[in-house]
């Protein structure tokens, strides 16, 4: 069997406030084989971000383990962290995250950047990718002569730069129309149909139904975790 690409135990964050320790999550067991694709459901304050933040490595857990490819994360110091999510883990953000005066080539490259590629190799691989997700003849354009469709595949494009075996992605159709999130929503299934593990986090039910499995965070606690054709059959 196939070494689990996420596997929490115990996991739990709390945070300081002015009125004492509040437990955002609450000791949560979750594992994600790898090819899954997870959608992370539940209302406002549930949990969930907190959650995505700390799969993303971009928070460390107040206790429990992260096992991220049965690498324990929350043992990691923050470099050890940075270096683990730049090779594993592309994101994929609501807002595109895109930078306006840089072409969607640089943008899509960025994160070779940090990894000390070679610029020849950059531009190849960020072309590769563009056209991947259907932009390969946008390379020099910038982001604002596209629509907020194209810029968040060109935010995927950046996602799968450096190879991940894990897609994050936090509410990617929150900012588009139905017609372009169905378009989107496809894009994601079609990679995860080529074997990338992807984990999304959405309000909306038609969005998580893409999902083959679908977990639901409420008060810091996971309270439901199901395959979407049980649920779609209840």
């Amino acid at each position: 069997m196939s070494e689990a690409v996420i596997r929490t135990v115990g996991l739990s964050k709390s945070y300081l406030t002015a009125a004492g320790s509040f437990p955002a999550l609450r000791g949560v067991d979750l594992t994600i084989a790898p090819g899954e694709f997870v959608a992370i459901m539940g209302p406002s304050g549930s949990g969930k971000s907190t959650f995505m933040n700390l799969l993303g490595c971009l928070d460390t857990p107040s206790s429990g383990d992260y096992f991220l490819v049965g690498r324990n994360v929350a043992k990691l110091a923050r470099d050890e962290l940075a270096a683990l999510r730049n090779r594993r883990i592309g994101f994929v953000f609501q807002g595109f995250n895109l930078l306006p005066r840089m072409s969607l080539e640089d943008n899509v490259a960025l994160p070779l950047v940090y990894a000390a590629c070679p610029r020849d190799e950059r531009r190849q691989r960020a072309r590769r990718e563009l056209a991947r997700v259907g932009l390969g003849d946008y390379a020099g354009a910038r982001p604002s002569q596209i629509s907020g469709g194209q810029q968040q595949r060109v935010a995927i494009a950046r996602a799968l730069i450096n190879s991940p075996q894990l897609i994050l992605a936090d509410e990617p159709t929150g900012n588009l129309d139905s017609h372009t999130s169905t378009e989107i929503m496809t894009l994601f299934a079609d990679l995860n149909r080529q074997g990338i593990s992807i984990v999304l986090v959405t309000h909306e039910a038609d969005i998580a139904a893409y999902a083959g499995r679908q977990v639901r965070f409420r008060d810091g606690r996971l309270v439901s975790d199901q395959p979407t054709q049980t649920l779609a059959a209840c």
